[in-house]
């Protein structure tokens, strides 16, 4: 029996230190692993939220399997069953481990454009610094120009001061002057207008009290027939005796008014609105300024001055009567003289 006993211990001997070290080994390799999925894991752990689980679950497995060695004397089965489930454990984390490592890939490859985007980016904020250099560098000059063009606006609005001083003192000076000029004219308009009333009065007194002659306002009216036959322009005799005595007068006149005031003598030609038949002339307005300028020239060939003299023709537009009857058409053919300023 003792034998017996030696042969089962040397057969126990022989078993158990090539299975602890090929236990060993396995263990050695387990933990390899397992460190180096755990290295893999402290690296991918931000990306990975799932990995704490199965570095737990593998923490318990390294457990159970610690216990295991310390109870060399457990049954080959379990330790061949720990081994199974360890194995397959380990499947399973070389399985997500080559998962995770293609997460991290595509990680490292975003990363990589990231990183492209960043160095764009940072060229292009270059750039801009460059762009924004240059425009301090303008806003620098405008900010020069415009302090420049502050100093020439100063100077302005001191000159402008002075020259708006001078243009209300001129303003003043030039009111002044139109208070003065304005009593002056008024002062040579009464002067004139009482000359006229002389000049009307002389008039009234050589041709005498006719129906085809009044004083209008500031004109003296003939009517057209005393001068002329209808449709003409041709002075008649009757008319020139007439005209004779408007001379005269004028001349007479001259010799009165101060040479200061710059009196003219106007003769205005005016015909009724009915057109011209059978007449050299094309229009009432022809008409009426051949009459007029036949009385100045017959005035000039008198001896009145020719810078005394206008002649304006109206044609039937200032009619002084509205009518539309013979008598009315009458009043309105007729030779005015009006005495005004140049």
């Amino acid at each position: 029996m003792a034998l017996a006993r030696m042969r089962r211990g040397e057969s126990g001997m022989n078993y158990w230190p090539g299975f602890v070290d090929a236990l060993s080994t396995l263990i050695l390799s387990i933990i390899f692993l397992l460190s180096v999925f755990v290295v893999v894991q402290f690296y991918l752990q931000q990306e990975v939220q799932g990995k704490n689980t199965a570095l737990q679950r593998l923490n318990a497995q390294i457990a159970q399997l610690t216990d295991l060695l310390s109870m060399e004397k457990a049954g080959n089965a379990d330790l061949e069953k720990q081994l199974g489930a360890v194995q397959a454990s380990l499947a399973t984390a070389q399985s997500e481990r080559d998962k995770y490592k293609s997460s991290y890939e595509a990680a490292a490859a975003n990363t990589a454009t990231a990183q492209g985007k960043v160095s764009e980016l940072s060229g292009q904020l270059a750039g801009q610094k460059e762009i924004s250099g240059q425009a301090l560098t303008q806003v620098e000059t405008l900010n020069q120009q415009i302090a420049a063009l502050r100093q020439q606006l100063a100077a302005l609005n001191a000159a402008l001061d002075v020259s708006t001083k001078k243009e209300t003192e001129s303003q003043q000076r030039i009111t002044d002057l139109g208070q003065r000029l304005n009593v002056a004219l008024a002062e040579r308009v009464q002067k004139l207008s009482s000359y006229r009333s002389d000049f009307f009065g002389k008039l009234r007194e050589i041709l005498g009290n006719r129906p085809d002659m009044r004083i209008v306002g500031d004109r003296f009216v003939l009517q057209s027939e005393v001068f002329f036959d209808t449709g003409r322009a041709d002075l008649k005799p009757e008319g020139r005796g007439e005209l004779d005595q408007v001379a005269n007068a004028i001349i007479g006149l001259e010799g009165q008014i101060p040479a200061d005031i710059p009196w003219v003598l106007r003769v205005d030609g005016h015909t009724d609105v009915r057109p011209i038949i059978l007449s050299p002339f094309k229009s009432n307005w022809d008409l009426s300024a051949a009459r007029a300028i036949s009385v100045v020239r017959y005035l000039i060939d008198k001896g009145v001055k020719p810078s005394r003299l206008i002649a304006a023709g109206f044609g039937e537009f200032q009619p002084i009567d509205p009518g539309a009857t013979e008598d009315a058409y009458r009043r309105n053919r007729r030779i005015e003289f009006k005495l005004t300023e140049r």
